[in-house]
């Protein structure tokens, strides 16, 4: 499905929601086919971005490699605490079973997703720059799905949006670099292949290879010298393409020369360790991070950088990470963590909120 989107994003300041719950009073509901965590969270009223932890925590047992739901089977529904005004203008309390929601809306996420909850301000003054791999004439890896063609350069757009939306809810700036103007965020596992996405601002996207790379890194660069001093990164997010029988682990590559592109894609890494051995403890995490300083968007881009490769787009068990919509955003909330744990990390006098 189309959504109609806009073309800048601008930074914006939040503040922290704080969650809370009582197992024995929570509501229950049926899991049914097609459903997982975050589309049945939504469906319930539920802000899935801010529950989705407490939802697992809540469900371990009832939960496929400590992700996936069963059809059939029933789930709790966690409650939130909501922070908001009365009628004098003073802060109260709310307990609540449905959010209302609250945020600042982004169109370029699509109809559906548009609204950007507040969560902190700890990525405050804080610069990002996304770019999801291919786009326009390149659709990258291409492979057939249940009879469809599904290409690179829509999976790693939809995980880019996600993954913007998660940084700007911390209080960061984000400029996302490859942008469509009606692809929003999409929970379809099927997503429909076009060649309308631009080079920020507005820029169409030429048909030569390196042409595509030197447009990309010029606008990245451009903005990097705009905002020279402040915490600036940059995040690429690729699917790779191998044989059918080669299943991979998420993994990233950094500038040999850049101690904190290193920092970056070290911690992304740590975070998506931790996430698997909590999540799916039966499973060892074989992703790495390395340099990979041949490669031209990390030879020639100026902020410190992670470059990422999803999966391969060619294998049964990766294509459950890349379609499933869920799990796209799970991918993105991961990324997001492990840049507020580069950030903070290395910046240990922040005081965040």
């Amino acid at each position: 499905m189309k959504r109609r989107c806009a073309s800048l994003l601008f930074p914006i300041f939040l503040f922290p929601l704080f969650g809370a719950f009582s197992q024995d009073s929570l509501p229950a509901v049926v899991a049914e086919k097609g459903d997982g965590i975050y589309s049945l969270l939504r469906k319930q009223g539920v802000n899935p971005y801010e529950l989705y932890d407490d939802f697992v925590e809540l469900n371990r047992e009832n939960l496929r490699d400590s992700i996936h739901l069963y059809e059939g089977k029933s789930y709790l529904i966690p409650t939130a605490e909501l922070d908001t005004l009365d009628k004098a203008g003073s802060e109260v309390k709310v307990a609540t079973e449905t959010r209302p929601v609250k945020g600042i809306a982004y169109p370029i996420f699509g109809d559906e997703h548009a609204i950007v909850e507040p969560k902190s301000t700890r990525l405050q003054g804080t610069v990002y720059y996304v770019i999801a791999g291919h786009g326009g004439p390149d659709p990258g890896a291409v492979t057939n799905y249940v009879g469809k063609q599904i290409s690179e350069d829509e999976y790693a757009y939809d995980i880019s949006l996600r993954l913007a939306k998660e940084l700007l809810s911390h209080g960061a700036m984000v400029y996302v670099i490859i942008r469509d103007p009606n692809d929003g965020i999409r929970d379809e596992r099927i997503l429909e292949m076009d060649k309308d996405e631009v080079t920020y601002p507005n820029k169409a996207i030429p048909l030569n290879h390196k042409a595509r790379l030197d447009q990309r890194v010029k606008a990245v660069n451009k903005l990097y010298m705009k905002h020279k001093g402040k915490h600036q990164r940059l995040i690429v997010t690729h699917v790779d393409s191998r044989s059918k029988g080669q299943n991979i682990d998420v993994f990233f590559y950094h500038h040999e020369n850049s101690k904190s592109g290193k920092k970056l894609a070290e911690s992304i890494h740590k975070t998506f360790e931790l996430k698997y051995r909590k999540y799916q403890p039966n499973r060892t995490y074989t992703g790495t991070f390395s340099d990979r300083s041949n490669l031209y968007l990390v030879r020639k881009t100026l902020p410190a950088m992670a470059y990422i490769e999803i999966g391969n787009i060619n294998n049964k068990k990766d294509q459950r990470r890349i379609l499933d919509p869920d799990n796209r955003q799970a991918l993105a909330k991961w990324i997001s963590e492990g840049a507020l744990l580069d950030y903070e990390k290395n910046n240990p006098t922040r005081t965040t909120r």
